[in-house]
């Protein structure tokens, strides 16, 4: 497998691992942490994520701080700033999205990394929904630790995800289970934590090769152009405005629905619900701010008849 960023010059500097979320619970569970040391995470990070960090704080006498970043209205040069705000002599990790999971925000990574370098803090980046979806060289990104999905948008089966580590920050690094690789470097490590499955693995390097075959950046340019037209689109048709610009947004985009459809988590997972069982139609639909939101996703495999039908049935419940 040669995604670019994940082999340095003296080899392989990533490791498979479950999820995502693995991937940070692994750099949490080696993370070194004194009482009154924080962690700093945003308001937009993934739930689990969050739990993760607090757990880790919490049990060390930590402090689990959030950086609270703007949605809708979202504007990088914004992020920058609150995020420099943000960080103290006390900050011993921070947790940054590359692409947050329910906003579906792209972050201007490289730049809240430079930030964060410079105050002296390592980055942990959540890219879950960036391999597959937007161009990804992790060096270039400046961050410590990447760990991302291959199952969301490079088409390996579920259960195939990846933690990258920094050379200077493999030392130290353990997997959540450890196992028979212990002290035999962090890639043994990681590599034998006891007994799994590994059929998502073997087949990740097929599910790469063949987006390079249909075309990479084709698909990836399709899905955002899809994405940012149906965003464009649905809230004008709702009277309403797209959440971010253009350059903040992937193949997916986040965006408010009509009043009339609620205001509640029970009126977002009804809602969600009836979108599926009714009309065989699967997106998330979310309570941000006391209104809902749906998450849209822009695949190679769907066109602007598919916003059409969404958009017709979440008029009908309206």
């Amino acid at each position: 497998m040669r995604w670019p960023g994940l082999w340095g010059p003296k080899g392989r500097i990533w490791f498979f691992v479950d999820n995502a979320t693995t991937g940070v619970n692994a750099v949490l569970g080696s993370l070194e942490l004194q009482p009154g040391d924080e962690i700093l995470i945003t308001n937009l990070a993934y739930g689990a994520v969050r739990n993760a960090a607090a757990f880790a704080a919490g049990r060390r006498g930590a402090r689990l701080v959030t950086l609270e970043l703007p949605f809708p209205g979202a504007e990088p040069a914004d992020y920058l700033n609150r995020l420099a705000k943000a960080l103290t002599p006390r900050t011993r990790l921070a947790i940054l999205d590359h692409i947050t999971s329910e906003t579906a925000l792209v972050l201007p990574l490289a730049e809240m990394a430079a930030c964060c370098r410079a105050a002296g803090v390592p980055v942990l980046a959540d890219g879950a929904h960036a391999p597959g979806a937007i161009d990804l060289n992790i060096p270039s990104l400046g961050v410590d630790y990447y760990t991302g999905n291959l199952h969301k948008w490079a088409l390996a089966p579920k259960g195939c995800g990846f933690l990258w580590a920094a050379p200077e920050r493999q030392q130290g690094l353990h997997p959540p289970v450890i196992s028979w690789g212990l002290g035999q470097g962090f890639v043994q490590e990681f590599d034998w934590v006891g007994t799994k499955d590994p059929t998502p693995f073997l087949a990740a390097p097929a599910a790469l090769e063949l987006m390079q075959a249909w075309g990479l950046d084709a698909m990836q340019a399709y899905n955002h152009h899809l994405a940012w037209q149906a965003a464009v689109w649905l809230t004008a048709r709702w009277g309403l405005e797209p959440p971010a610009p253009r350059a903040m947004l992937g193949c997916m985009a986040t965006l408010p629905l009509p009043a009339s459809l609620g205001s509640t988590r029970e009126d977002a997972v009804r809602l969600q619900y009836a979108l599926l069982y009714e009309h065989r139609i699967e997106a998330p639909i979310l309570c941000l701010g006391g209104r809902l939101w749906v998450r849209i996703s822009a695949q190679v495999y769907n066109a602007l008849e598919d916003v059409e039908a969404l958009a017709q049935a979440i008029e009908s419940f309206g």
